[in-house]
């Protein structure tokens, strides 16, 4: 079984930059809030690796998979597809890495 990182590092001109996972879960977190009718199926903030998936490989590109439930009344694949829109978009504007996958696990519907 292949080794994953928990860092991804970037060489700059004096040094290295090292974004731990643990940062890149913060951005999902927070890309996730963004979106109107999601949010984590588990409470993220006592363990987030229950609810989201970070692989960083060995090329330092990063996939994701997520467990989410969605608001009762709106579209699942609308939701999914703009969790989806927003963590990639997130994730490479603030890390400047490539996403590779973002995978939404619909768990549930909320009634809220």
């Amino acid at each position: 079984m292949a080794e994953y990182k928990r860092y991804i590092t970037q060489t700059q001109e004096n040094g290295s930059v090292m974004i731990s996972d643990d940062v890149v879960a913060a951005i999902v977190e927070h890309a996730l809030t963004e979106v109107e009718g999601a949010t984590f199926h588990y409470d993220v903030k006592k363990n987030w690796t229950k609810g989201m998936k970070i692989v960083i490989a060995e090329d330092n590109s990063v996939s994701i998979g997520l467990n989410i439930v969605t608001k009762f009344g709106c579209s699942v694949v609308d939701v999914a597809n703009a969790v989806q829109a927003a963590v990639s978009s997130a994730i490479e504007s603030m890390t400047g890495v490539q996403v590779t996958q973002v995978d939404v696990n619909v768990c549930g519907i909320a009634r809220q």
